[in-house]
C-alpha cells in the first residue's frame, strides 16, 4: 500500500470516526464522571514508528488497579480506545497497525534488537491483527505483526476496521469467537479438499 494512500485513509477515517462517535464519546465522558468523578481520559507514553515515544489517549477504564463499572463495558466493546483517533490525526498512529507498546514491554521482550526492526517501520494502529486476536504470547504477537506488515493493503485495513466496528457492537469476546469459528471451518474445508484429492 502506498504511504500517501494509507495516510489519506487514516485522516479521513479518523475525522469521520470522531464526528460519528462524538455523541457516544460525550455520553462516555459523562458516564465516567458520574461513576467515580475521576479523570475522563487516561494518558500513557508508548513507542511508535522508529520507536519514537508519544502519548496515547484512552478513556479511563481503571481505578486503583481495577476496572470501574463503566470501564468494564468500555473494555469489552473497545470503546475505551476511541480517543486514539486523535493520535491518528496527529500522525502518531495509524488506523491499522501493530499494537502500540510501552517501553518496558519492548525491553522485556527484547524487541529493541535489530531482528525486530521491521515492526518499527510502520505506525502503530488503533486496531490490527494482534488487537483482533487478543492477548497472547509475545511470539504470537510478533508473528501477527510480521504477517500484517508483509500483507498490508487498503483492503486489509478496511476489513480490520470493519471488524473493529463489529467489536464495538457485539463485544470483543463474541467477535473473536466468530473469528475462531471461521478459521476452524476454513481448516476443515482445506483438510476435506486434500483428502478428496488424494482419493481421486
Amino acid at each position: 500500500m502506498r504511504l500517501d494512500a494509507k495516510r489519506l485513509f487514516d485522516v479521513a477515517g479518523a475525522a469521520g470516526g470522531l464526528l460519528f462517535f462524538a455523541p457516544v464519546m460525550a455520553v462516555i465522558a459523562v458516564a465516567i464522571l458520574h461513576d467515580d468523578g475521576g479523570p475522563v481520559v487516561f494518558c500513557q507514553e508508548r513507542l511508535g514508528e522508529r520507536r519514537a515515544p508519544f502519548t496515547i489517549f484512552k478513556f479511563r477504564s481503571m481505578r486503583d488497579g481495577r476496572p470501574t463499572r463503566v470501564g468494564r463495558l468500555l473494555r469489552t466493546t473497545g470503546l475505551d480506545e476511541l480517543p486514539q483517533l486523535l493520535n491518528v490525526l496527529r500522525g502518531e498512529m495509524s488506523a491499522v497497525g501493530p499494537r502500540p507498546l510501552e517501553a518496558a514491554d519492548v525491553t522485556r521482550w527484547e524487541w529493541h534488537t535489530p531482528r525486530y526492526n521491521f515492526r518499527w517501520d510502520v505506525r502503530p494502529g488503533v486496531t490490527g491483527l494482534g488487537q483482533m486476536q487478543g492477548s497472547g504470547s509475545p511470539r504470537d504477537r510478533i508473528v501477527l505483526d510480521r504477517l500484517y506488515i508483509a500483507h498490508r493493503s487498503l483492503l486489509l485495513d478496511v476489513r480490520l476496521v470493519a471488524l473493529s466496528f463489529a467489536v464495538n457492537v457485539l463485544g470483543k469476546r463474541r467477535v473473536r469467537e466468530l473469528l475462531r469459528g471461521s478459521r476452524k471451518r476454513t481448516r476443515t474445508r482445506c483438510a476435506c479438499s486434500a483428502t478428496a484429492s488424494r482419493s481421486v
